[in-house]
């Protein structure tokens, strides 16, 4: 009776593990990367853990929208306009919310990507600092031996960088750069998004369709 139990709860956990993910969205240059991706997720129904860094707040007012809300309670309302859909599945914990789901093993989920993920989040991951709730979210994937997906958006990319990269390529991580492809002849810049988006999408395994696959 225990190991039927034991069985259920595992089986009800893998269930629960395909349809929830973290999404950190930082302070590196492309975060249309990172929303575009909050958005198909959010139409799939997914439940959405999405953390903002204080920086890819400065980033969105630039490269997204100048008038990108100062506070975290005005976001949920300005994205949906702005991405033009329901964010009723998607949770948006503040930096130091450590009584976040995402903050510990027991409850986090096992998929988190970090698009765009900038090279001092990068480095922070890769040294296990823990700062913030992105850097303790993406801390506990990696010890859960969980999928994490880091987006890197920079150039050159120094010593330092390559480093970090190697350094948690070796750990488990996904160094997937937001390096566009143009084989689907991409037409518009959000087709040149979904080219990486697409590929992020392949990597957590949802079937999505975005942009043309190659042959």
């Amino acid at each position: 009776m225990k190991r039927w139990i034991e069985s259920d709860i595992s089986d009800k956990r893998q269930e629960q593990d395909r349809t929830m993910i973290t999404l950190a969205i930082t302070g590196a240059s492309g975060s249309q990367y990172g929303l575009r991706l909050l958005q198909l997720l959010a139409r799939e129904k997914m439940t959405v853990y999405c953390l903002f860094s204080t920086a890819s707040k400065v980033v969105m007012e630039t490269e997204f929208d100048a008038t990108f809300p100062k506070t975290d309670s005005s976001i949920p309302s300005f994205l949906e306009k702005r991405l033009d859909c329901s964010l009723d599945t998607v949770r948006f914990p503040t930096e130091n919310d450590w009584f976040s789901a995402v903050a510990s093993g027991s409850s986090a989920p096992k998929q988190m990507v970090v698009c765009p993920c900038s090279m001092g989040t990068l480095s922070a991951i890769a040294c296990g600092a823990s700062n913030n709730l992105i850097e303790r979210a993406a801390d506990v994937v990696l010890k859960e031996n969980g999928k994490l997906i880091l987006v890197p958006r920079e150039t050159p990319l120094s010593t330092i960088h390559l480093s970090n990269m190697l350094t948690l390529s070796q750990y488990g991580a996904t160094i997937l750069p937001a390096m566009p492809s143009f084989y689907s002849n991409p037409k518009t810049i959000d087709d040149l998004l979904d080219t990486v988006v697409q590929r992020i999408l392949d990597h957590i395994v949802l079937p999505i369709r975005v942009s043309r696959p190659w042959g």
